[in-house]
């Protein structure tokens, strides 16, 4: 099973990118905890670190895609280290001025979310152009899919340790240090700097102009609240169980499937049209969520909720490589951020309305939204599936900057552009 990752990791270039692209998203990772224990620290309340929180991650949705856009345009360089080191200057700004004037507060931290660099959507476009094989590049998205769910994990862990060995200021400004060190490793190395997207035609919508990307999308909308919804039924049912040990328990078992599923998805090569197999994967992901609505005991729970994250990891990493058959031509970068902010909004819509489900129903509730979530997500995969269908046109190209949907013979590597 580990000969494939090994492979990747021992592709020219591939470690330092995979590991810079990790190290530059830390502050992302992180904004949401470090951002409430500053505030706390700074003697504000829980609702307006709810709210910086919120203007965070609005901010970001907002940036993924536009900053996406420019990367294709104009290389990732010129736009991936100015991006991460304007985002640390912001929140440089908002660890020394603190809470007060608000307005200031809000301003600093909506920046430090929009000029976010979109690392994550440029390490995929770089993958094709690293690996050059199309399995080989299958499973680099299935690692990457693994390696999120570790940063997630880690990540709030850094936190907590910086802010213990310092404080709550030091770790704010030193993990946003990090991060643009991890940008600077990125745009440094060969493939960031030779990569070029293809040319695109220029259109306002840009990578939403593909029906076929739009459906996807729709589709992960759902996947990303069921993520949203569980974190809060989790908290709901830990309130009952032990508190917040038996909550920290059942988010790492979430991981800890995520984990196991992404690495056994990833080590083996799949038949078949990639679209076909991100229904039966969202499937499974809405049927293992169902069995958490049987609220057992702690322990029987923690297990339930391995199950429960073991098809997250693998529907993630098939929607990348749908949405690579997908992107429109020149557009690869942003349709893959685009990617990155249906997520985050699900999840943020997710939170919203679990919690108004959860006060007037109880948790048994908060737990139906999962599954019902993931239903709702393969219902539009169904009703979208001519869309989604990859056009079947015969011929095996090699990865070129020719390879998209839209001019290859077979709809391949959109994102495998050469410079």
């Amino acid at each position: 099973m580990a000969t494939g990752y090994l492979d990747i990791l021992k592709a020219r270039h591939a470690l330092r990118l995979l590991t810079g692209t990790l190290v530059g998203r830390l502050p992302n990772a992180t904004a949401a905890i470090a951002l409430v224990l500053f505030v706390r620290a700074e003697g504000g309340t829980y609702s307006l670190a709810g709210a910086l929180a919120a203007v965070y991650g609005v901010a970001n949705a907002i940036g993924q895609p536009v900053l996406g856009r420019l990367v294709d345009l104009y290389g990732q360089p010129c736009v991936q280290l100015p991006a991460a080191v304007l985002a640390a200057l912001a929140m440089a700004l908002f660890a020394f001025s603190g809470t007060a004037p608000l307005a200031l507060a809000y301003a600093a931290v909506a920046a430090a979310g929009l000029f976010t660099p979109p690392l994550e959507g440029g390490l995929r476009a770089l993958w094709p152009s690293v690996l050059g094989r199309e399995e080989q590049v299958h499973t680099a998205y299935a690692m990457d899919a693994i390696a999120q769910e570790v940063m997630f994990t880690v990540g709030p862990l850094l936190v907590t340790v910086c802010a213990a060995l310092w404080d709550e200021r030091a770790a704010l400004l030193a993990l946003n240090l990090v991060g643009v060190l991890g940008a600077l490793s990125v745009v440094l190395s060969p493939p960031s700097r030779a990569w070029r997207s293809a040319p695109r035609e220029a259109h306002w919508l840009g990578a939403l102009r593909s029906p076929g990307l739009l459906a996807l999308l729709a589709a992960l909308l759902f996947v990303g609240i069921a993520m949203g919804s569980i974190t809060v039924a989790s908290v709901s049912y830990a309130d009952g169980h032990g508190g917040d040990a038996v909550y920290g328990w059942l988010m790492a078992g979430l991981g800890l499937g995520a984990l196991a599923g992404g690495t056994v998805y990833g080590a083996r090569a799949w038949a078949g049209a990639p679209e076909r197999r991100l229904r039966v994967l969202v499937a499974l992901l809405a049927v293992c969520y169902l069995p958490l609505m049987l609220m057992p005991g702690a322990v029987a729970m923690v297990l339930l909720s391995v199950v429960a994250g073991v098809f997250l990891a693998p529907c993630i990493a098939c929607a990348f490589i749908i949405v690579d058959r997908h992107a429109p031509r020149g557009t690869v970068t942003e349709a893959f951020s685009w990617l990155v902010t249906t997520f985050t909004v699900g999840a943020s819509a997710g939170t919203g309305l679990a919690g108004p489900v959860v006060q007037a129903g109880g948790t048994l509730w908060g737990f139906t939204l999962p599954g019902a979530a993931g239903a709702v997500s393969l219902l539009v995969l169904l009703a979208t599936g001519r869309v989604l269908a990859a056009p079947a046109r015969g011929g095996i190209v090699a990865a070129s900057s020719e390879n998209d949907p839209n001019r290859a013979a077979e709809p391949r590597f959109s994102s495998g552009d050469r410079a």
